[in-house]
């Protein structure tokens, strides 16, 4: 199933598997000096709890540096903080990389516009991940 229409997810295609895409993000996370925090294998979990799920696969990371600052600002992004990309295979077999758009945590966490840059690089790295 593609992806639908939920507030603030966007949603790329990837041209590669779910893996090729996990990878590429960790070595352009790894170049840049970006902390990777944690990858979820829900798809790992799932099987090993004796269930079917598409490969599937949320990774989390960030910078203390960038997120502190929207921190103190609005402590209630610390929920959506550090920044998450999930990584899944639809029943099609299609490859998509989704994240929460930078403008929709600005809004709903009424982050200063200034503050916006220190998770706009999301936007950029999924790009980069998808193509």
């Amino acid at each position: 199933m593609a992806p639908g229409k939920v507030t603030g997810i966007v949603d790329l295609s990837s041209n590669h598997s779910v893996d090729q895409t996990v990878q590429k993000l960790e070595d352009i996370l790894k170049a840049k000096g970006v902390q990777l925090f944690a990858i979820v294998d829900h798809s790992g979990e799932a099987e090993r709890a004796g269930l079917k799920m598409r490969p599937t696969k949320l990774l989390i990371f960030g910078s203390p540096k960038a997120g502190t600052p929207l921190m103190l600002a609005s402590p209630s992004v610390a929920i959506d903080l550090p920044l998450k990309i999930l990584i899944r295979e639809d029943d099609d077999g299609k490859v998509w990389v989704s994240y929460n758009s930078p403008s929709y945590l600005t809004e709903r966490h009424h982050l200063p516009q200034e503050l916006l840059q220190n998770i706009a690089i999301i936007e950029t790295l999924s790009s980069k991940i998808a193509e």
